[in-house]
């Protein structure tokens, strides 16, 4: 990516706010609201901020807070300026992904000094590939809106295909996990979970112990390179993507809440998984919608 490799903020802003648009609803929605309404863009933002305004919250990424901007009530925390505000110029599905875009950019020029690649070599270098996931998502977690899958879905790709030269970004986004609700459902019906006595919620998947933690272990038991000799020898990022590939309609399809009905165990007894699967009920149905195809 060139743009890595120029220190060039601005198409890295506007590729990560595009995958951040991706969260909350179906690929195919947020695919085609994009495609009739664009995505968030780096230089618009630029422009919209170097005009003066009146609130203060658009002054820095420290004072970015508590916007609360709604796109369907046209209102925000502090409506009497929002006639004059740059933030609901932007045509995005709601709010929130309008206050995700702003917190994103002020990020990137105020925390990362107008320097993102250089924000990512001084947070990864050094440091152990398996820290690196944490070291990237912690300060980012802070942007409105943007949840953990989100940020290791898209870290992940940027990470991986950025810049070949790249040797540190490429072991660190090896070790980025996207769990999104296929993923934590696969764990959860299969047994996964309850044998190691790891249930919980989804939304919790990063706690320590959980499926994040337990795909990391069973990475070490699996040797990468047997599938592609370029790849890494632990490689948590294929084993995540290996098992979303498996689950999600528009891949495999083979084990989500369309081809199962998540109130009774599951009866497709030709699944090569089949006879050591536990079956567990989910209870409720599972939304079969993942986190967008991405570099594995």
């Amino acid at each position: 990516m060139r743009a890595v490799q120029e220190h060039d903020d601005g198409p890295i802003f506007d590729w990560l706010s595009e995958a951040i648009a991706y969260q909350g609803v179906s690929d195919a929605a947020a695919h085609t609201f994009m495609k009739v309404h664009g995505s968030a863009s780096a230089e618009v933002i630029r422009q919209s901020l170097n005009a003066p305004s009146a609130c203060d919250k658009l002054r820095s990424y420290w004072q970015f807070n508590g916007c609360g901007y709604r796109k369907a009530n046209w209102t925000c925390n502090q409506p009497q300026l929002i006639r004059d505000c740059s933030l609901p110029g932007l045509d995005l599905r709601n709010g929130s992904l309008n206050q995700s875009a702003y917190g994103l950019f002020l990020f990137m020029r105020d925390v990362a000094g107008g320097d993102f690649v250089a924000w990512v070599d001084r947070r990864i270098d050094g440091g152990s590939p398996v820290e690196a996931p944490d070291r990237l998502v912690m300060p980012l977690r802070h942007i409105h809106g943007v949840s953990d899958k989100v940020l290791n879905m898209a870290l992940a790709a940027l990470l991986l295909a950025g810049d070949d030269r790249r040797k540190a970004w490429k072991a660190a986004g090896a070790h980025m996990l996207a769990v999104d609700t296929l993923v934590h459902a696969w764990l959860k019906r299969t047994g996964i979970l309850r044998g190691l006595g790891a249930e919980h919620a989804y939304g919790q998947c990063y706690g320590a112990g959980h499926c994040a933690d337990i795909l990391r272990q069973v990475s070490d038991r699996i040797d990468a390179r047997g599938y592609n000799r370029t790849f890494p020898r632990r490689f948590p990022r294929f084993v995540q993507h290996a098992i979303w590939r498996f689950c999600a309609q528009q891949q495999l399809g083979q084990c989500n809440g369309n081809t199962i009905d998540d109130r009774r165990r599951c009866a497709l007894a030709d699944c090569i998984l089949f006879d050591d699967c536990a079956r567990l009920k989910l209870g409720r149905p599972t939304p079969a919608q993942g986190p967008s195809p991405e570099p594995a």
